[in-house]
């Protein structure tokens, strides 16, 4: 699979100069600087790939070119926006760039309760804990009907037996102060986030106000409504996929479960096969996420990528281990639930021209603003330097492995063989 590195533009600390040092052929990045819900011009496409090829790489994939709200709740100004979305991809195509990672997930693209947990080797990594989860829905959140539903969860089978996630929300809440609240914000709203930024103190209601208008968009759009939203969205930007030959990967759910109340359409192998058979276009594929799919009890990752390989046009390589009480938080790159081995195997016979990228890696503490100093960090949650550059050596050693078995020829970018 051709190894790619999600890169967060110029701003970001980690320079493509490293990049390519490290192994990597393809980066996935986004225009981060063009506000929501407007084209993206061929002029800003073009200037960021240069920059990107100035470095010997290529600009592999978009992650992402936003599906703004209104798309998925099925707002007014839909049709507007799916026009613009279009113009968006005919100009990313004219410049060479092909493949769109994208989600349709409503209001969260993806959720952890703590940023910084602690793993045993002192590093840590990122981590969901349901009972906090539900004390953020419940007591700051403070949405109406969520007590009734977190009283009404059930694990999987098998995961979180006589476990009580309501219950110990209450007692959470006897021991938890404004700063843990505010910490708790961070790490849920604003930290992880693209709608909501900057700096708040821990009074300050705007970013959990913010949060709940966003909701708000959402009352009376169940499973069945989004669903229908996400085919409208699709059938009308296929025949301009077909026209630039742009791939449309998904990308599922995370966590793979129902939250705050919200519809989730893309979390197990029903919901995957139902968006490939609801516009049944080669163009319509998947992101294949092995962490987000792996931190669903009910997933097996391994099947899914057996059955769902010939429509995955991109790979996300990171595993999650679930804890028998139902949490759960980032493996290592060779453990967890995902067998990131067997997947490398099954991507490689299937296509290895494939791009993958590793994903969500450990923070060292000598990372610089690592856990030592958590307040100075100086990169996205889950995309420190050191922690991804380990991961990706790991599944360098995977590949090289795999495709020796395989009989397909093995280089690794800027050395002599």
């Amino acid at each position: 699979m051709e190894r790619t590195w999600r890169w967060f533009g110029k701003k970001d600390k980690i320079t493509l100069a490293q990049l390519r040092q490290i192994g990597v052929e393809g980066i996935v990045t986004a225009l981060h600087d063009v506000p929501l819900g407007e084209v993206w011009t061929r002029e800003k496409i073009r200037d960021l790939r240069e920059y990107i090829e100035s470095y010997g790489m290529r600009w592999s994939v978009v992650e992402s070119l936003p599906v703004v709200e209104t798309i998925k709740y099925g707002g007014p100004d839909r049709d507007h926006q799916i026009e613009v979305y279009k113009e968006s991809l005919r100009n990313l195509a004219a410049e060479g760039i092909h493949c769109i990672c994208y989600n349709f997930m409503p209001v969260l693209d993806w959720a952890r309760t703590d940023l910084f947990h602690d793993n045993p080797n002192g590093a840590t990594n990122l981590y969901f804990n349901y009972a906090e989860f539900a004390y953020f829905d419940i007591y700051i959140l403070k949405r109406p009907g969520a007590r009734e539903e977190w009283e009404k969860f059930q694990f999987p089978e098998g995961w979180g037996q006589g476990r009580s996630v309501i219950a110990e929300c209450d007692e959470l809440a006897k021991t938890m102060t404004p700063e843990k609240d505010h910490k708790l914000v961070e790490n849920i709203v604003i930290k992880t986030q693209g709608f909501v930024s900057g700096n708040f103190s821990e009074n300050d209601e705007a970013p959990v106000q913010k949060f709940r208008e966003f909701l708000d968009l959402y009352k009376g759009i169940d499973k069945a409504k989004l669903r229908a939203n996400m085919k409208y969205f699709l059938e009308a930007i296929m025949p301009v996929c077909e026209e630039c030959n742009m791939n449309m990967c998904v990308h599922p759910d995370d966590p793979p479960i129902e939250i705050l109340g919200l519809p989730r359409i893309v979390r197990t192998e029903e919901d995957i096969q139902w968006f490939l058979d609801a516009v049944p276009n080669k163009h319509n594929g998947l992101t294949f996420c092995a962490g987000s799919l792996s931190a669903g009890a009910y997933n097996n990752v391994v099947e899914l990528a057996k059955k769902f390989a010939s429509r995955t046009h991109f790979v996300h390589l990171r595993s999650c281990h679930i804890f028998p009480n139902g949490d759960f938080t980032e493996a290592s790159h060779l453990g967890g639930r995902a067998d990131l081995i067997e997947l490398c195997r099954i991507f490689e016979k299937e296509n290895p021209a494939l791009p993958m990228r590793v994903d969500h890696g450990m923070t060292f503490t000598d990372e610089p603003g690592g856990i030592m100093d958590e307040s100075s960090h100086g990169h996205n949650a889950g995309y420190t330097l050191l922690g991804r550059m380990f991961a990706l050596g790991q599944v360098q050693g995977i590949l090289a492995t795999v495709d020796r078995e395989l009989g397909i020829e093995y280089k690794q970018p800027g050395f002599f063989d």
